[in-house]
């Protein structure tokens, strides 16, 4: 059974409502959705900037290349060359995590 939606008239000064409305945006949901997450007692977080997801993407594509590399290792097929690839992707993608641990 629905029940009939309870309706509040929530009144904020002009720096609570602009808060409410960065905030609402910066986690990608709607001031609604936002306020019922907060009195849920979710903990609401920005979401990931593009710049970060583009090196979420970047370094998911790295490790697919290591994966696909080790399978030809333990397979008995990788060359020596592809095997030192392999580790100096496994260093980029180390220092990539390092450079979004120093943010």
């Amino acid at each position: 059974m629905n029940e009939e939606p309870y309706k509040i008239c929530l009144r904020l000064n002009t720096d609570e409502a602009q808060k409410l409305i960065t905030n609402a945006k910066a986690c990608g949901l709607t001031r609604t959705a936002y306020l019922r997450r907060l009195l849920n007692g979710y903990d609401l977080k920005p979401r990931p900037s593009t710049e970060l997801e583009a090196l979420r993407a970047e370094i998911h594509q790295i490790g697919n290349n290591i994966n696909q590399i080790a399978r030809k290792a333990n397979a008995g097929f990788a060359t020596r060359e592809e095997t030192t690839r392999a580790l100096r992707m496994l260093d980029e993608v180390y220092g990539l995590l390092y450079e979004v641990a120093k943010r």
